[in-house]
């Protein structure tokens, strides 16, 4: 994602603020939306900075991709409630040893009593790969470390991207892929017995760049007015509840039925790639996203409460050109690139 960061005034932190008041969203109690807070740039805030923006802004909720310990050190008594990952190239040596996922959790989650940690992420989009099969044995042996450590309300899981699913259309038979099955089946298994849910990465808008005829740019935005995928007696309005029900299908298949999901990434990216990447697609998208997981589960699971964490909290101006620096709610100097509104 290639797009440069804005030249404009820095403002005071005062005037920031009465900014944030005016733009963005203020979020309920219990709102089940977060936000994502990754490092790839030369150019962020200070960690208690940002987490003072988040808070500000109404986030209640915020991913960590590792343990970064200045972060860790801002989010102490903050108040927000943390999901924290475990680097991939973590996982064979926590898959491989009981008493390393009992050292990196005294590390990284015991030696801070006064964070608020709800989700441990074991990986990020790691499966399949040579390694995926850790990924199982990874959340189990964090999860039995959590426990002893007396943090049993923390979820373990593993976040994975949509192609790990080889039938997505439509949602009833979602499966996942022959590459990916056999770590999923177990990855599932290991949700199952622990009691965590899935955490998946959910992107409406690379189903749609990819295959633009054959999503409307409504249907990926929350914004169509008829219901253009019907499944059985299941209507979708929107390809970000098809996704996931294509998730929930498939965890169904190997033995998960009773396994949820957390979107652990979802978000449109503001510029990068013509005209389907602009501010005000960015804009409309994730403004419906926060409203629509606010109100309602999917068609599968209309009941089930689906939190949600926006990627991202600002524009990484390390990662690869283009579309990928620009995914950002805010630019490096604590601006936003557009409103989050009600």
């Amino acid at each position: 994602m290639a797009f440069p960061v804005k030249n404009s005034c820095i403002m005071t932190i005062p005037m920031l603020l009465l900014v944030f008041l005016h733009c963005c969203i203020s979020f309920t109690r219990a709102h089940p939306i977060g936000v994502c807070y990754g490092m790839r740039g030369n150019n962020l805030p200070a960690p208690a900075d940002v987490i003072k923006l988040c808070k500000k802004t109404g986030f209640e909720r915020i991913r960590l991709f590792d343990p970064n310990h200045d972060i860790l050190q801002a989010l102490r008594g903050s108040g927000l409630q943390v999901s924290l990952g475990v680097t991939n190239a973590d996982i064979p040596g926590l898959a491989g040893s009981q008493e390393k996922a009992n050292a990196w959790v005294a590390t990284n989650v015991k030696a801070y009593p006064d964070v608020s940690f709800t989700y441990i992420s074991v990986g990020n989009e790691m499966i399949p790969s040579a390694t995926s099969r850790d990924v199982a044995r990874a959340i189990q042996n964090i999860h039995n470390a959590v426990v002893a450590a007396g943090r049993s309300t923390i979820k373990v899981t593993a976040a994975v991207a949509s192609t790990v699913l080889g039938v997505s259309y439509p949602p009833s038979q979602g499966a996942f892929s022959a590459a990916a099955v056999s770590d999923m089946t177990s990855i599932v298994s290991v949700l199952a017995k622990i009691g965590s849910p899935l955490m998946a990465n959910v992107y409406p808008y690379y189903a749609y760049a990819a295959q633009p005829g054959k999503f409307s740019k409504e249907y990926a935005l929350f914004t169509a007015q008829s219901s253009p995928v019907r499944d059985g007696n299941l209507n979708y309005w929107c390809l970000f509840d098809a996704i996931v029900d294509s998730f929930y299908s498939a965890m169904e298949r190997v033995g998960g039925a009773n396994v949820g999901i957390v979107v652990s990434e979802s978000g449109w990216p503001s510029a990068g790639n013509g005209a389907s990447t602009t501010p005000d697609l960015a804009k409309l998208y994730n403004n419906n996203l926060i409203k629509h997981v606010a109100s309602k589960g999917t068609p599968k699971r209309p009941n089930s409460r689906l939190d949600t964490f926006v990627f991202a909290m600002f524009n990484e101006n390390l990662k690869p050109a283009g579309i990928e620096q620009n995914w950002g709610l805010f630019y490096p100097n604590m601006q936003p690139v557009y409103s989050i509104v009600q």
